[in-house]
């Protein structure tokens, strides 16, 4: 058993969580409900459940990775830390572009996002 992989998989879980359930209510209900016009507020809501099933997808797969010891999961574990990372770029890279005060905590999500690349990373290396 990788206990790097156990952790990460526990905490991608818990980031899907939060996201499913904090995300409906600060961001799906807010969006669904603004003046925006139906096609783009559609899109947009269907890559929020898309984010959603990536998430719970990339946690139950850092479990199965925590329980596995055949070749190939390091490739695996290496895609799944880079896509987090990517994430969590992306976040950075919006709220810091907004011009924000105290902007490292205005959009919070890659505080979550980075220890699950971190210890995926971790049980992959």
């Amino acid at each position: 058993m990788n206990g790097w992989f156990l952790a990460a998989g526990i905490t991608a879980v818990g980031v899907a969580a939060v996201h499913v359930a904090a995300g409906r209510r600060d961001v799906v209900l807010p969006l669904l409900s603004c003046g925006l016009a139906d096609e783009p507020k559609r899109v947009l809501h269907a890559v929020w459940h898309m984010v959603s099933i990536d998430l719970v997808l990339s946690g139950l797969a850092l479990l199965c990775l925590s329980l596995a010891d055949a070749p190939g999961t390091g490739l695996v574990a290496w895609f799944v830390a880079a896509h987090f990372i990517a994430y969590a770029a992306a976040f950075l890279a919006v709220t810091l572009s907004a011009g924000w005060s105290g902007p490292l905590l205005r959009l919070p999500q890659w505080i979550l996002l980075l220890p699950v690349a971190a210890l995926t990373a971790a049980g992959a290396a």
